[in-house]
C-alpha cells in the first residue's frame, strides 16, 4: 500500500471540503460565511482518517459518508429547517459525486502511483497545480448542472422578500421572473431588484443613485454600480449586500434564506427576483 502522510491527507481534505461546501452554496444559492466554511471543512477532514481502517463492507463507509455530510452541512449552514437540511445534504452529496467521479475516472484511466483509495476516501500526493486543475474541472461540471437545473423555473406564486440590514427589517411584495438574469460580476450573486422607496426603512438611500457619486455612496451606504441591459436600454444600477435576504412563499408559507444582492430601482414596481433562487 502506498505511504500515506496524515498531515497531507488532512490538508487535502480541508481543501476539498472547502470547495465542496462553496459549490453546494452556489448550487442552492444559500449564504455561507467563510469562517463557518473553514471550521466545517477542518472538522469534516477528520472523517478522512477512515482511509487507514481495514476495507469494510461498502454500506458501512457509505453510512459514515452520509453522517459526515449531515454534520458538515449542519456546521457550515446552521440548518434549522428539515426540508432545507435534506436539500443541502443531497446537493453536498451530488457535488461529492461529481468531484469523486472525476478523480476516480483519472485513477482508473492512468493508474497513477501517487493516488490511493480506501473506504470511499482518497489520498493524492501530487502538485498543487494538479489539484487546482481537478478542482477547476469539477467547478465547471457543477456550474453546468446548475444551468440545467435553472431551466424551466416556476414563475407562479406570490412572494415576499424580507431584507435585514443594521438591525432593521423590511418586507416587500415580489415577483419571480426569469427575465431578471442580472448577476453581480464581482461576487457572481444574483441581483433582486427592489424599488428605492421600499428600502428607506433600512437605509438612508437616494431614490436614484448617480454613478458620479459612486465613491461617496460606497463609503456611506456600501453601494456600488454594475452594468445592466434590457430590451432597448442599458445603464448602471446601484447594488448592495444586506446582512440577510429571505424569500417567503405567501401561499405555502415556505421560506428560504438566499445569497443575493439587492439592486435599487426608482420605478414604482414590486421587487423582482429570478426564480432559480428558489431551487
Amino acid at each position: 500500500m502506498k505511504t500515506i502522510y496524515i498531515d497531507v491527507l488532512i490538508i487535502l481534505n480541508i481543501y476539498v471540503n472547502f470547495f465542496l461546501l462553496k459549490a453546494t452554496a452556489r448550487l442552492t444559492h444559500t449564504p455561507l460565511k467563510t469562517s463557518r466554511c473553514v471550521v466545517s471543512s477542518v472538522i469534516g477532514s477528520l472523517f478522512s482518517l477512515t482511509i487507514f481502517l481495514p476495507d469494510m463492507n461498502f454500506l458501512i463507509p457509505l453510512a459514515i459518508k452520509l453522517g459526515a455530510a449531515v454534520i458538515i452541512t449542519a456546521l457550515a449552514f446552521g440548518i434549522k429547517d428539515k426540508r432545507q437540511a435534506l436539500k443541502l445534504v443531497f446537493f453536498f452529496y451530488l457535488v461529492n459525486f461529481i468531484f469523486g467521479g472525476i478523480i476516480m475516472l483519472f485513477y482508473l484511466t492512468f493508474r497513477p502511483g501517487f493516488m490511493a483509495f480506501g473506504n470511499t476516501y482518497f489520498y493524492v500526493d501530487f502538485s498543487l497545480l494538479s489539484l487546482v486543475v481537478f478542482t477547476a474541472v469539477s467547478y465547471f461540471a457543477v456550474t453546468a448542472v446548475r444551468r440545467l437545473m435553472d431551466r424551466g423555473c416556476d414563475t407562479k406564486g406570490k412572494y415576499k422578500v424580507v431584507i435585514r440590514q443594521s438591525g432593521k427589517t423590511v418586507s416587500v411584495d415580489a415577483l419571480a421572473d426569469t427575465g431578471n438574469s442580472l448577476v453581480d460580476m464581482f461576487s457572481g450573486k444574483p441581483v433582486i431588484i427592489c424599488r428605492s422607496a421600499d428600502l428607506q426603512d433600512i437605509a438612508d438611500l437616494p431614490s436614484e443613485p448617480a454613478v458620479e457619486n459612486a465613491e461617496l455612496l460606497y463609503k456611506t451606504n456600501g453601494l456600488r454600480f454594475i452594468p445592466y441591459s434590457t430590451i432597448g436600454n442599458t445603464g448602471m444600477i446601484a447594488v448592495f449586500s444586506p446582512e440577510e435576504i429571505v424569500i417567503c412563499d405567501s401561499e405555502s408559507g415556505r421560506t428560504k434564506k438566499v445569497d443575493a444582492m439587492i439592486g435599487i430601482d426608482a420605478k414604482d414596481v414590486p421587487a423582482v427576483f429570478n426564480p432559480k433562487l428558489l431551487l
